[in-house]
């Protein structure tokens, strides 16, 4: 079939994601190929001090991406979408949805990006005697019952985004395993929440009353290709507004997005990894066994399959990167020089491979919002250099590209170094690879690991979900990594590249003065405006 013939025969596959400055929508053939994409593009906003993305917003948003993506089939192919063979929703995972009787949601959504969850993050790490990140559901849980808020006893629904949404499509209020592991820490060998994990919080909270417990209030967790429902009626009616969509089609087990830039990256085997650098960073690396003790800056998720994963996540990636070029943007603008965004990036990510491989000494914080890793609850972007620092464009540049990724070197060390974890290759996707080899280059120094990156580098989650849908409706012959080894990518590994014996000594020389200028980003985040 060719594409225009899978779309009106209602064999193509759906996949959306959510990320936090875009919601994308990628259409695939029965070869899992890209035919059409759609997009929208957001930005949370601070309310009251928390981050979050009005309801209201989350669903313009979606509808908005799918009009694109039907505008872009109709330009394509000249037809309509009436049926799909099947859907996939992910999104930024972790954050906060709590949900009352009438299913009306009782706070607004907190997402990944709050740090105000400290106090709970640690009593519940200690309880569990296991990493419990600040942005984990059950953490902003928690935090909300050591604040006191009324809302609490009331929740009956407790899920993420992309839970959130395909419950709204489905009826069905389940997660992937993926998701769900970001919840609250999951057991790999039932592939569902820690039991005895669940049993001490009930304990903990029992002296508050309330008339739920935790598994009442949570989602079914699925493994990738388990039944997770199919589009409703109403459910089709709030996706395309146009009417088109007909109901019917199943949805695979909604995800997170860490668990997709997984499936993108071909990275769920054991001994895989991949590094998402966008908006935020973070790197999974699938491990064998697990760690020998728990460590702070480690998250232990799962794969969409249920394999244990240990997640560096760090809240801060490209947003200052985006933030100069904007400003590049201008004076550009100013001098009457027409500037292509896309051409824009292009060059200035070139012309910081041309900087010292320290970046002369220049610093740079990207800390739009708080980094935990680091120990700051609060965003301060800064650069930092003395007198003496080589300030040219090329080092301003690779200053900001090398800081995109300073906090992910921190947790992989103790990986690589103190846990000997053993890994094959290491996959990187999102926007901070789009410009070719130089993310690479720059990811490759400061892991001292060869990176690859495949042609899907810049749009991998979207895509990753349509294969997970995909995989939902195949015939289930292999496991999801086989399948994906053997089926889907066919032992394409993409394009490597090795680390640089200068750059990686550039880079340990960036990090020993990016600790040393760590009390001057604390300084500023402490000196409130």
């Amino acid at each position: 079939m060719n594409a225009k013939e899978v779309i009106t025969s209602g064999k193509a596959i759906l996949g959306i994601e959510f990320g936090s400055t875009r919601i994308k929508a990628v259409l695939i053939d029965g070869e899992h190929k890209p035919i059409a994409q759609g997009s929208h593009t957001w930005e949370n906003q601070n309310v009251d001090g928390l981050w979050t993305y009005g309801i209201d917003r989350i669903w313009y948003g979606l509808q908005d991406c799918y009009a694109d993506l039907r505008k872009n089939v109709n330009e394509q192919y000249a037809c309509e979408i009436e049926q799909l063979a099947g859907i996939g929703i992910s999104a930024m995972m972790h954050g906060y949805m709590a949900f009352g009787q009438d299913e009306k949601i009782l706070v607004p959504f907190r997402t990944w990006r709050n740090t105000n969850t400290g106090q709970a993050a640690a009593e519940l790490s200690e309880l569990f005697n296991y990493n419990i990140p600040l942005r984990w559901s059950i953490s902003h849980l928690y935090q909300c019952i050591l604040n006191g808020d009324e809302h609490v006893k009331e929740i009956t629904y407790l899920t993420t985004l992309a839970g959130y949404i395909h419950w709204r499509l489905t009826g069905k209020k389940v997660l992937g395993v993926g998701d769900a592991s970001g919840m609250i820490p999951v057991d790999p060998a039932t592939r569902t929440y820690d039991a005895e994990m669940v049993r001490k919080f009930d304990e903990l909270i029992a002296p508050k009353g309330y008339s739920w417990k935790l598994e009442d209030i949570l989602p079914e967790s699925l493994p990738a290709g388990a039944d997770a429902g199919c589009l409703t009626k109403h459910g089709a009616e709030r996706l395309d507004i146009s009417g088109h969509l007909q109901p019917g089609c199943p949805l695979c087990p909604p995800e997170g997005d860490a668990g997709t830039g997984m499936v993108a990256t071909n990275a769920v085997k054991q001994r895989t990894g991949n590094v998402s650098a966008g908006t935020s960073s973070f790197s999974m690396i699938v491990l064998e066994k697990p760690l020998s003790k728990p460590y702070e800056c480690l998250d232990m998720v799962t794969t969409p399959d249920g394999s244990l994963v240990a997640m560096v996540h760090c809240n801060n990636c490209t947003s200052d990167i985006n933030a100069w070029v904007k400003v590049f943007k201008e004076y550009a603008d100013l001098l009457g020089v027409e500037q292509d965004t896309y051409q824009l990036y292009t060059r200035l990510f070139q012309i910081a491979e041309k900087g010292d491989p320290d970046c002369g000494g220049l610093v740079s914080f990207n800390y739009i919002s708080g980094e935990p890793i680091t120990g700051c609850m609060d965003g301060r972007p800064l650069v930092v250099r003395s007198a003496s620092d080589k300030l040219t464009l090329a080092n301003f540049m690779r200053a900001h590209l090398y800081g995109a990724i300073a906090v992910l070197k921190f947790g992989n060390d103790i990986l690589f170094k103190d846990e000997q974890v053993k890994v094959d290759r290491i996959t990187g996707h999102g926007g901070y690879f789009t410009t070719p080899i130089v993310g690479q280059k720059m990811l490759a120094a400061a892991l001292n690991s060869p990176i690859s990156v495949m042609e899907t580098a810049g749009e991998g989650g979207a895509w990753g979900i349509a294969l997970l849908a995909a995989y939902a409706v195949s015939d289930k012959q292999h496991n999801l990594a086989d399948w994906l080894e053997q089926v889907v990518f066919a032992g394409n590994t993409g394009t490597s590249v090795s680390p640089d014996a200068a750059d990686v000594e550039g880079f340990n020389r960036y990090i020993q003065n990016y600790i040393a200028c760590l009390p001057a980003e604390k300084a500023a985040v402490e000196c409130k405006k």
